[in-house]
């Protein structure tokens, strides 16, 4: 989609419009509620905009979408709708507030619940879920639920996950299309954090669902 001639965001622009989003006010350590770094926020989204054209004109979900950022920024590149989904009502509380003050709201389509209801009707998936430090596995939950829901899913974990989330993915039927590492600043947060931050080498994919590599449904 989009022509040679399209206006390209700046990646900074992006990242700004991004760090300018409320955080979640009374953050769960059990739901390791951790707002996305805007500068990893950004570097997903452009690799998805920019490089394998998943987010213009796309139908795009996110998933454990918290405060919105990644939704949000989708919608700033030109998504034409999002579907936001978190179990936390104070989260979608504060993502629409932030999808009314940067004037995408009329595209955010917000849900309270478990993201396992959800059709498979998406074009693209963008997440950050929990790393399963406190609930185990709840990482491969998402990504077994994106990869049921999309056909192409972008999703963070941990690099130290990265043999595990290789064979899982491969195991079900999918294919890592790109996979490029960064630092996550995990800043103190919660009382048993010991130190003022934390920096966590992270994984970002892109992963291709047995819907998207079978060519997808019917036109």
């Amino acid at each position: 989609m989009g022509g040679d001639d399209e206006e390209i965001i700046p990646r900074r622009e992006l990242e700004e419009a991004l760090r300018a989003l409320r955080p979640h006010p009374h953050p769960d350590p059990e739901l390791e509620q951790y707002t996305t770094p805007p500068r990893v926020a950004a570097e997903l989204l452009f690799t998805a905009r920019y490089i394998y054209d998943d987010v213009e004109g796309r139908l795009v979900a996110d998933l454990g979408c918290g405060t919105g950022r990644l939704g949000i920024g989708a919608l700033l590149l030109g998504a034409q709708a999002v579907v936001g989904v978190d179990i936390d009502p104070t989260a979608i509380s504060v993502a629409r507030e932030n999808a009314e003050e940067t004037a995408v709201s009329g595209r955010l389509h917000l849900l309270v619940g478990d993201i396992a209801p959800l059709r498979p009707v998406f074009d693209t998936v963008v997440m950050n879920p929990p790393f399963g430090t406190r609930r185990r596995h709840a990482d491969v939950e998402f990504l077994e639920e994106a990869l049921r829901v999309a056909e192409a899913v972008y999703t963070i974990h941990k690099s130290s996950t990265r043999d595990f989330i290789l064979r899982y993915v491969e195991e079900r039927g999918g294919r890592v299309s790109a996979l490029f590492q960064m630092e996550m600043e995990i800043p103190h947060m919660f009382p048993f954090h010991r130190r003022p931050r934390r920096l966590v080498e992270v994984d970002i994919y892109r992963v291709e669902g047995p819907k998207g590599l079978n060519g997808g449904g019917e036109n």
